[in-house]
């Protein structure tokens, strides 16, 4: 059994100033820009519809069916909505909230396991992961995934090393449940009974008794996981087969979700489809700063599983069970291990304190700092000066004027900031050095960069030029369409299918277009038109998300003619599915 002395006021401060630090850089530009590529548009889109249309089941994307992901993002970006009254607040407050939460919960677990330090330094240890806070200051699924895993592996290790807390374990297996419903892999978390059963096999240290006659205690941990599921996929199953019978289509929506979606994808990948060893670099670069400190804790972790400390071997034995869990399948990506992040920065915290003493982790701290700030300066520099073809191509992509400028004095400010960090506080407190060249690059990314990308990265400045060109009785169609159009578009729509063919849609959208060609307009990319559309009596829109847009009414169409690209469904690079 492990015990937390009691807070002192200098605890009680300096959690809340972790608090505050995990607010202002995690929050740092909410409400200064709208969704961007891949996914954020998507989601907002679905959880605009729920809103508009009061149907939460079912998700829409535009006219058809959302299947790709359970709908328990959208519900709260919707849910945030109704709060808030702004999706450019509300599609950002998931993913706020749930790495707060997560924070909190491994605070809470390094506190309660060892002590309120070690609670601090697991804290701010998830805050120093470049990949996990780049994610959570994005409107995906992953951060919420991460929350519901690392929630339930709470419960979990609360019961496991802290119990019998069965209340603790149900709810833990509840989070694994609620988890499923968001992501589908929810479940990973109760591979934690895997390390637990070989520690209480052979009696590692700290390991409470359960008691005689536990087992039926156990297996109501599967029940909390169904009752969880089945808040969702009860009412969703029920619904859908009440409406098969008339649009079939529902009936696909549970086959492409409850199958192909999750099964399928796992043992079949159609995309993202890597070696076993791929997590290995993500493992290394993606997790830095963090990631400096393996060479001090894999021999400390090794030293405490000879000494048969279970507060290592459970979060560690789960970390490396997941890993395995992913890279046996074909399809990976890099967020999939994002949920081992809480876990890794739980069981590095209690060495923190001996490892920032140390020479070497201090020194590897401030030449990260200092290369990292150095090499924003000549990259800003560089591009100022030079016009090398990689910032023309941006510039041109993002169909920047003069905004691209700012982009790279964006890159001088960080690496100057950085490099004066390392300057003032050097060796001895390199530690400060890293928290403040962290927090450099979070906050000037969110209030710089996210107004100043925000019109070519979320289409809001492409489709305001639209609005500007239709009339109050005008109508619009959408033919090879991505998400941020319909989104940003700020009027109702017609599309003509998003997975379906491109000459399918076109040949849907000029037909439309025919029975009122005087108010109807399409709105197409360039790719989708071939030499059906005459481009002298079209309006081109520019550049925008990496292609070419134009408007046009009836009288650019080319008669009879049909786009010669023999497709394919859509496939969008900037939307494709995680």
């Amino acid at each position: 059994m492990y015990s937390s002395t009691p807070a002192t006021s200098n605890d009680r401060r300096t959690f809340w100033l972790m608090l505050l630090f995990a607010i202002v850089v995690i929050g740092a530009g909410i409400g200064l820009r709208d969704p961007w590529p891949s996914d954020e548009p998507r989601f907002t889109l679905v959880a605009k519809h729920m809103v508009e249309s009061g149907d939460w089941l079912f998700p829409h994307r535009g006219s058809e069916l959302y299947s790709d992901k359970p709908p328990m993002l959208m519900w709260l970006e919707a849910a945030s909505y109704l709060v808030v009254r702004s999706w450019r607040v509300a599609f950002l407050l998931p993913s706020l909230l749930a790495a707060l939460g997560s924070m909190l919960l491994i605070y809470d677990l390094g506190r309660r396991l060892w002590n309120r330090r070690v609670g601090m330094y697991a804290g701010m240890a998830l805050l120093m992961c470049f990949q996990l806070v780049y994610q959570v200051k994005r409107a995906q699924i992953d951060p919420l995934v991460v929350f519901f895993i690392t929630a339930a592996n709470y419960g979990l290790l609360r019961h496991m090393l802290l119990g019998p807390n069965w209340r603790m374990y149900w709810f833990g297996c509840f989070c694994a449940g609620l988890g499923v419903i968001t992501k589908g892999v929810g479940v990973i978390a109760l591979l934690m009974l895997i390390p637990y059963a070989v520690a209480a096999r052979w009696r590692w240290s700290g390991m409470p008794a359960m008691g005689p006659g536990a087992w039926w205690r156990w297996l109501l941990g599967l029940l909390a996981v169904l009752i969880a599921i089945a808040l969702w996929l009860v009412p969703m199953l029920v619904t859908a087969y009440t409406r098969g019978g008339a649009n079939p289509e529902y009936l696909a929506y549970v086959n492409d979700i409850l199958f192909r979606q999750t099964a399928g994808r796992y043992a079949h990948a159609w995309h993202h489809v890597h070696s076993p060893v791929y997590y290995i670099p993500i493992l290394l670069l993606s997790w830095l700063p963090l990631s400096l400190t393996y060479p001090g804790t894999w021999p400390r972790w090794w030293r405490a599983l000879k000494a048969k400390d279970a507060r290592i071997l459970l979060p560690l034995g789960w970390i490396v069970l997941m890993l395995l869990f992913f890279s046996a399948s074909p399809g990976k990506r890099d967020v999939y291990i994002l949920p081992a992040v809480p876990m890794l920065a739980l069981i590095t915290a209690p060495y923190l304190d001996e490892l920032l003493a140390t020479r070497w982790l201090r020194s590897l701290g401030l030449a990260f700092i200092g290369l990292l700030g150095a090499a924003m300066l000549l990259l800003g520099i560089y591009a100022l000066a030079a016009h090398p073809k990689f910032a023309v191509a941006l510039a041109t992509s993002r169909g920047f004027d003069e905004g691209e400028n700012s982009l790279w004095w964006m890159c001088i400010t960080i690496g100057v900031l950085q490099l004066l960090l390392v300057a003032i506080f050097r060796l001895k407190r390199a530690v400060w050095a890293v928290i403040g060249g962290v927090a450099v690059l979070w906050l000037v990314w969110g209030f710089w960069a996210s107004p100043l990308l925000n019109d070519s990265s979320s289409s809001a400045g492409l489709m305001r030029d639209v609005r500007s060109k239709l009339g109050p009785q005008d109508e619009i169609g959408l033919v090879d369409w991505t998400e941020q159009n319909l989104l940003m578009l700020e009027r109702p729509a017609v599309d003509f299918g998003f997975k379906q063919p491109t000459r399918k849609q076109y040949s849907a959208g000029v037909q439309w277009q025919a029975q009122a060609p005087a108010t109807r307009w399409l709105f197409a990319q360039d790719g989708a038109l071939g030499d059906c559309v005459l481009r002298d009596k079209a309006i081109d829109l520019g550049h925008a998300n990496r292609r070419q847009w134009w408007l046009f009414k009836a009288d650019a169409v080319v008669p009879g003619c049909v786009p010669s690209q023999d497709d394919n469904l859509q496939v969008d690079p900037d939307n494709a599915e995680q």
